[in-house]
């Protein structure tokens, strides 16, 4: 089975291990990355679209048209932001992704990466958890052949990866050490960006039973390779 992949967020940190691990696969055909600013990668297989406007992707419907599986990264951190500009980054803009390729093809793979400790419930008192909780409901909502809600917990950078909040990449930087230790003691709780991608590119391969993945789902669903 061959897969034509569009993926959003590839600038970011997990964003970037997930189109590593799509370029690198056999059973991916083409990675279409949607982007406000070109990507340095080049590839055979990557196509970057630049577009501006997240709330709205109408234009690019040609673009969504052979699309099996859709890799939504897209992800900010809601320091220092009120709830209205964070929901507007966070849902609009996955819903606008989501609305627009439900209706060209529902039968694809949707998957998005929000976050452990995401309020399914949408009442708790954690903002950014209310509102990746609602995105992730609305999505499963749609109705997608298969949408599947990615919730990694400590995330480790592979491949020479660095994130593009400073403030993430200082804690990697001189406490990364606890990240590969808890890795050791707790394997369970840790993920990183290569079994992240890996596990959206099986997601669509081998399909799961379930519709929110916890960092041990991932890992085990990366490993996977019938």
């Amino acid at each position: 089975m061959f897969m034509n992949v569009l993926l959003f967020g590839a600038s970011g940190m997990v964003g970037r291990g997930v189109l590593l691990e799509c370029l690198d696969h056999p059973q991916v055909k083409s990675v279409t990355a949607v982007v406000r600013r070109p990507l340095e990668d080049q590839h055979p297989k990557l196509k970057q679209v630049e577009h501006q406007d997240f709330e709205n992707f109408e234009s690019l419907r040609a673009e969504f048209q052979d699309v099996d599986a859709c890799f939504y990264c897209m992800g900010v951190s809601s320091a220092g932001m009120d709830e209205a500009k964070y929901t507007k980054l966070t849902y609009d803009y996955g819903m606008a992704a989501g609305r627009l390729l439900h209706e060209v093809n529902s039968d694809m793979t949707f998957t998005y990466v929000s976050g452990q400790g995401t309020d399914s419930t949408e009442k708790g008192r954690t903002m950014w958890a209310r509102v990746k909780g609602k995105l992730e409901n609305d999505l499963l909502g749609l109705g997608f052949r298969r949408a599947v809600m990615f919730r990694p917990g400590g995330i480790i950078p592979r491949r020479g990866i660095k994130s593009r909040t400073p403030l993430y990449q200082f804690v990697y930087d001189w406490f990364g050490w606890l990240l590969w230790l808890m890795e050791k003691l707790a394997p369970n709780s840790i993920t990183d960006t290569t079994k992240i991608g890996l596990a959206m590119i099986n997601v669509h391969l081998y399909g799961t039973d379930k519709s929110i993945l916890d960092p041990a789902d991932i890992n085990a669903l990366a490993e996977r390779a019938d």
